[in-house]
């Protein structure tokens, strides 16, 4: 008797190890299958593409403060809208730091950074990029006042410059003017309370960004500096996901193509300085 019931335990232990093996393999095999699918069926499968930028940096993206909800709108914006179109999904927009943006990615915590990121070298060693969707020339904004103390480069050599933290900008600046002492601050807006507090004798910006300040402030103007370098403007994502970039980039000819990026240019400049009123 006693050795029946020894029999009868082995068995149901046997069979219970059987169906925790099962189930643990189907958990792997699940597991296993989240792993390999691609970033594009990840989006299709959420039904939503959660993009990051970083508002203060007009016309690409800025907070539309005539808007009840202060939603950030501007051309990124309206490129990641035609993407999350062009997928058949719904578009949810993250706004944070530039700084905050490009660790965003591998955190997993976007899909994709859209602010007017500059493809680098060296940031295409942790990341992939899209097409160029914009190019622009580097410019120093200073007070009108001081227009003529400041018409080269050499003119700011040992002076403060204020720059937007961990941007293109940034590194042009530590390049081309070495013995300037840079403040870099969070959001381009920062910077230019820097220069007009007199902090700073200029601020580094992209050309099509500090258009937008030079007309909703009189006070400010362009030097007449100039900087060796453009600025190119592409998406940034996760590296591995060639069938998203595909995508990705189909969209931006397209919208090239048709002229929406000219319009768009255009469309969120006037925005952007009537917004600054």
């Amino acid at each position: 008797m006693k050795k029946r019931m020894l029999s009868i335990v082995l068995v149901v232990a046997m069979c219970f190890g059987i169906l925790t093996g099962c189930g643990s393999d189907k958990k792997s095999s699940g597991e296993k299958a989240s792993a390999s699918m691609s970033l594009l069926e990840s989006i299709k499968q959420k039904g939503k593409l959660v993009i990051g930028t970083a508002s203060g940096y007009p016309p690409y993206e800025f907070v539309d403060v005539t808007s009840a909800d202060q939603k950030v709108i501007g051309i990124d914006i309206e490129l990641a809208q035609k993407i999350a179109d062009k997928i058949g999904v719904k578009l949810v927009v993250q706004d944070m730091s530039f700084s905050a943006l490009l660790s965003s990615l591998p955190a997993k915590k976007v899909d994709l950074a859209i602010a007017g990121i500059n493809p680098t070298d060296e940031r295409k060693k942790t990341m992939d990029f899209t097409d160029n969707y914009l190019t622009a020339d580097q410019s120093i904004l200073i007070l009108k006042k001081d227009a003529d103390q400041y018409k080269t480069l050499d003119n700011f050599k040992g002076k403060t410059l204020s720059v937007e933290k961990a941007t293109t900008q940034e590194t042009i600046a530590q390049k081309e003017l070495p013995t300037c002492k840079l403040t870099s601050l969070e959001k381009v807006p920062d910077c230019i309370l820097e220069l007009k507090n007199g902090k700073a004798a200029g601020v580094v910006v992209e050309s099509i960004v500090g258009q937008q300040y030079v007309l909703s402030d009189k006070s400010l103007q362009f030097s007449d500096a100039t900087f060796n370098e453009k600025k190119y403007s592409a998406i940034a994502l996760e590296k591995g996901n060639e069938d998203l970039l595909k995508v990705i980039n189909e969209v931006i000819k397209e919208n090239q193509d048709n002229g929406n990026f000219d319009k768009w240019v255009e469309e969120y400049s006037e925005k952007a300085t009537k917004n600054a009123e």
